[in-house]
């Protein structure tokens, strides 16, 4: 499918798992692809680029002057933004039961998973509603609808966020051509999160019991899900939460 033919597309956090394979997705759709990523990340983000014929952009997208200057230069040099997949994220280890995690790591994450789509946000509308149209996905999570016994105190509080001001843009831009959608992916096979449990398989075992598709998803599942709300077959859907989770949402028990 071409559903995003010449599209211009900008996906942060694209140097790896979700980003990456949304990325390679929206390519191979037919859009011209913005990868963004810290320059740290360069080499992955320029190979990537170089591999789906798009280019890749540093930043930091937790810094304002960064993001401005970001959406600015995607305009100059092509003309519009028609998609905006705001997907940069972190879930670092000192990130935990409140009991234990610290103001620093509460910051922290919750400057570069919710402030990061505060400002993505804030400077990609204006370039929408000139076009009179434009798509949005932030990256939120199921853990912004479940409570976990297990917790990431600040990365749930961060994910929340995220999914409320997704809703409320979706609804405040909604007749100005503008869908704004919350992607809640469940538990994803990424290697942030195969680091995460493979040094805590106890944590990783506890999770996985609550999937009733008995597996984590693939970062290719969830780019379908992510290319399905950019392109106009969604075009009836915004200010939405869109959970891709194998089913834990909906779950009592899980089968046999």
């Amino acid at each position: 499918m071409k559903r995003l033919d010449q599209r211009v597309a900008v996906v942060t956090g694209a140097a790896s798992g979700i980003g990456l394979a949304t990325a390679r997705r929206f390519a191979a759709e037919g859009a011209i692809v913005v990868c963004v990523d810290l320059e740290s990340s360069a080499a992955a983000g320029k190979q990537l680029a170089d591999e789906i014929g798009g280019e890749f952009a540093d930043c930091d997208v937790s810094d304002e002057e960064q993001v401005a200057a970001l959406y600015a230069g995607v305009v100059q040099r092509r003309g519009r933004v028609d998609v905006a997949f705001h997907n940069a994220g972190i879930s670092p280890p000192d990130d935990d039961s409140i009991l234990t995690t610290g103001m620093e790591a509460w910051e922290r994450v919750l400057k570069v998973n919710t402030t990061s789509v505060y400002l993505g946000c804030k400077y990609v509308i204006p370039i929408m509603l000139e076009q009179g149209k434009g798509s949005i996905i932030n990256t939120a999570s199921f853990v912004a609808l479940l409570g976990a016994a297990t917790s990431q105190i600040a990365y749930t509080a961060s994910k929340g966020a995220v999914l409320s001001m997704t809703r409320e843009l979706g609804v405040q831009f909604a007749r100005e051509g503008i869908r704004v959608n919350a992607l809640c992916p469940g538990p994803v096979a990424t290697p942030l999160l195969m680091e995460l449990f493979a040094k805590d398989p106890e944590r990783a075992a506890r999770r996985l019991v609550h999937v009733p598709l008995g597996r984590f998803a693939q970062p290719e599942e969830i780019a379908a899900a992510v290319a399905f709300l950019a392109s106009d077959d969604a075009s009836f859907i915004t200010a939405a939460q869109f959970i891709v989770d194998g089913g834990i949402t909906g779950a009592y028990v899980t089968p046999l």
